[in-house]
């Protein structure tokens, strides 16, 4: 019988807390009989999200934690000293061993540095980036970092390139996936200090299938399965990306509802419209992995809905299944030697 996998998931965290995160709490458990959660956050506001559901009670725990680190909060010092808040509690679970893994929508600064601080990082693991799927015309890649690490070095990079290498093959399936990092020009000597120092030891690894630079326009075309670059200019990336892609579906569906004429092409051609949108729809993908921690933590959208939260605790099946974090720690050990 498969191993059963325990999520600690923020109940309070997010623009739509906590009915759309118990909501996709109860899907998930719904959808997938390995799965078992222990919602964490203030317990009569989950409790009367849960009463108005169905599911496997014996799969669903609520963990009480009296207070909510808010977004703008300094987050180092909202982590020493809300001790008792959700995202705290919930961490300290993964820490202990009590949960797999943990999910949140929260407050992307306490969540960064409550993954450093509490769970802590691999032995080896210089710095721990977030790396989001982003759909492209051939499937997903992955883009590694996008928001942890603003000042990353050479070494960094070269990390973040082959835990990023080893999540997109064990978890995604892609076999031998291909490895570019982000820069001005295809040329190898163009770029900024850090591309270039970084160029030629991702040249130089013999364990990543290293094919070069991207430029930021091949991105959508799956040119690369690893997108590698520090956190500012993925995180520039990400949000771009989002919004050209929120832009893109209204001024579509604007065009498609603007006559009559439209409107009766809309409903010929509505079946691919809606199966390419929904390739584009983050929500599809789940959550953002924060790599090269001792446990599984899981960043999702703030804005997240009951979908996303669902997706992003599903994902962490294949992550404990496939031993991510010891392959990660083979992999950097290994180097070291």
């Amino acid at each position: 019988m498969a191993e059963k996998v325990k999520v600690a998931v923020d109940a309070m965290g997010g623009d739509h807390a906590p009915a759309e995160i118990v909501r996709g709490v109860v899907e998930a458990v719904s959808e997938r009989d390995r799965i078992e959660v222990i919602l964490v956050g203030i317990s009569d506001k989950i409790e009367a999200e849960l009463a108005k559901y169905t599911y496997p009670r014996g799969r669903i725990q609520v963990v009480h934690a009296s207070e909510v680190i808010a977004t703008e909060e300094p987050p180092v010092m909202a982590i020493r000293k809300k001790k008792d808040s959700s995202i705290v509690v919930a961490m300290n679970m993964v820490k202990n061993g009590e949960a797999d893994a943990f999910v949140s929508a929260g407050s992307s600064g306490a969540i960064l540095v409550g993954g450093q601080l509490l769970v802590g990082r691999i032995k080896g693991v210089e710095r721990s980036p977030l790396a989001p799927l982003i759909p492209t015309s051939k499937g997903v890649s992955l883009l590694i970092d996008c928001g942890a690490n603003v000042d990353a070095r050479p070494s960094h990079l070269v990390q973040f390139a082959k835990m990023g290498s080893i999540y997109m093959e064990h978890v995604i399936g892609k076999k031998n996936p291909t490895v570019a990092i982000v820069n001005i020009g295809a040329e190898e000597e163009k770029g900024n200090a850090l591309v270039k120092d970084t160029f030629p030891l991702l040249k130089n690894c013999s364990d990543i299938n290293f094919i070069g630079s991207i430029e930021a326009r091949e991105i959508p075309n799956g040119y690369a399965d690893v997108i590698v670059c520090e956190a500012f200019v993925g995180n520039v990336i990400l949000k771009l990306y989002e919004g050209v892609g929120s832009v893109f579906q209204a001024m579509l569906m604007q065009g498609l509802m603007s006559t009559m004429r439209s409107k009766i092409g809309a409903l010929l051609v509505k079946p691919a419209v809606k199966k390419t949108l929904k390739s584009f729809d983050a929500s599809e993908y789940g959550g953002a992995p924060l790599l090269g921690l001792k446990g599984l933590v899981v960043k999702t959208h703030g804005s997240a809905k009951a979908k996303e939260v669902k997706n992003s605790i599903i994902q962490c099946i294949t992550f404990k299944e496939q031993q991510i974090n010891e392959k990660i720690k083979k992999n950097l050990v290994q180097e070291k030697v």
